[in-house]
């Protein structure tokens, strides 16, 4: 299992882009249906810090996520308009879940 953690913040003008853009992943994503990706994200109080929670069954669920036409044009756009902090990306090794 590969489970990542990204946290970074954007500025207030782009966040609502960068939401849009989010919501295309996820509804690309329930398209797909693939039982080995869990995606999520969460905006912070703030309103501009994002951060996302993933898991994934092994490195080509990952590859999937990352080749899909919504996620490269949010790839793209949010690098392209810039970040008041930038991306921090952890890898996280999982203790104990509810989940199956």
């Amino acid at each position: 299992m590969k489970i990542v953690r990204v946290q970074y913040t954007t500025t207030p003008q782009f966040a609502p882009i960068n939401q849009a853009n989010i919501a295309a992943i996820v509804q690309e994503l329930k398209e797909l249906n693939h039982p080995g990706i869990k995606y999520g994200c969460w905006l912070l109080p703030d309103g501009k810090t994002f951060m996302h929670f993933d898991q994934f069954e092994n490195e080509e669920a990952h590859q999937i996520l990352t080749s899909l036409e919504s996620f490269k044009k949010f790839d793209a756009q949010l690098w392209t308009n810039g970040f008041e902090v930038e991306p921090k990306l952890e890898l996280l090794d999982l203790v104990a879940t509810t989940e199956d």
